[in-house]
């Protein structure tokens, strides 16, 4: 088996929608029943989408919601994946701050079927595990976002 470098890679990209409700910030989180956990919405690139528009057209598929780019917060993950015919790729995911473009509300279950159920949850419930996200990576977007300078952009 070849390097880490060597793999083909997946681009994807996603959103971590925010919103002060009640002297609070909350951040939208999505359930995905095929994987039977809570994250942020993000997915796949289509073609030679930017991956800006990848973010923007998957939040709103996923959960119903036009929303407005912020920062992008830091370079993006990288891991690796296996595919169903058991092939090696890597991915990377690349997140930017949003916040909903007019008065929307969020579904509850986006349009392509991934996502059953959607909440907001507040930053504090999420960092201190009152509201548990499924996967630590999950909890470093939030300390992204937190630092990036982007909740103070209101």
């Amino acid at each position: 088996m070849g390097r880490d470098d060597d793999l083909p890679e997946i681009r994807a990209a996603g959103g971590l929608v925010w919103r002060r409700s009640g002297g609070r910030v909350e951040l939208l989180v999505v359930h995905r029943p095929r994987y039977g956990d809570w994250s942020f919405p993000k997915g796949k690139r289509d073609g030679d989408e930017r991956d800006r528009d990848t973010a923007l057209r998957e939040v709103r598929e996923e959960t119903g919601l036009r929303c407005r780019l912020g920062p992008e917060l830091g370079s993006g993950q990288r891991y690796e994946v296996v595919d169903r015919k058991g092939r090696s790729r890597r991915k990377r995911v690349r997140w930017w701050a949003m916040t909903v473009d007019g008065d929307g509300e969020a579904s509850g279950a986006g349009s392509d079927g991934e996502v059953d159920r959607t909440r907001w949850s507040a930053i504090e419930d999420l960092l201190s595990g009152a509201d548990p996200l499924t996967y630590d990576d999950d909890l470093e977007l939030v300390h992204l976002l937190v630092t990036s300078g982007a909740l103070e952009a209101d």
